[in-house]
């Protein structure tokens, strides 16, 4: 493996049109609750609406020679997103500031899972998300059926918040003391 990790601009997102839609049946594959909500669930109507809604975002890709094999999507984005037609993520008001840290969309090919890619990701998006003075409260998101990936949030510093939707998707929440005392690589 030759793995580069790179940055990617909002205009440059349709890089990740293909690995998104693979995120999407991945879940509908592992859902065992309403897993038909996922067939209108794609590039168009997930990442594209998430980028424009947010105040700044960030997406990191990881390569293997010139082939993406995975990708982070994390932003800033308004409370108030989270409350829209789909659901109402989290109690607006159990968040202390107007804007919130989410770590929105992660995937990597199962070829690439298991050998610490992940954990490089997810690190490299919460240190992302820590610069942000004004967020106390970040979350995640993860559809049911999806074991392996609460467990990793689990041991990386997040705690199950509620479900949602009758338990189609769990939050996970984490606050900031609880993510800078946790002593990660990166905030030491």
């Amino acid at each position: 493996m030759n793995l580069t990790y790179e940055v990617i601009p909002d205009e440059k997102i349709e890089c990740c049109r293909e690995l998104c839609n693979e995120l999407m049946a991945f879940q509908k594959s592992k859902a065992y609750i309403k897993p038909e909500l996922f067939d209108s669930m794609n590039f168009e109507t997930r990442m594209i609406p998430s980028i424009k809604k947010a105040i700044c975002n960030y997406t990191v890709v990881v390569k293997d020679d010139d082939k993406i094999v995975g990708y982070v999507y994390s932003n800033i984005s308004p409370k108030e997103t989270y409350d829209n037609e789909f659901a109402t993520f989290f109690d607006l008001s159990s968040v202390s500031r107007e804007n919130v840290g989410c770590l929105s969309q992660f995937y990597l090919k199962e070829a690439y899972r298991q050998s610490g890619i992940g954990s490089k990701l997810f690190d490299l998006s919460m240190k992302w998300l820590k610069q942000f003075d004004d967020v106390d409260d970040f979350f995640i998101f993860v559809s049911n059926g999806n074991h392996n990936a609460l467990e990793f949030y689990k041991r990386k510093g997040f705690s199950v918040s509620h479900e949602i939707l009758d338990g189609f998707i769990t939050v996970l929440r984490s606050h900031r003391r609880d993510l800078f005392e946790q002593g990660s690589p990166e905030s030491k």
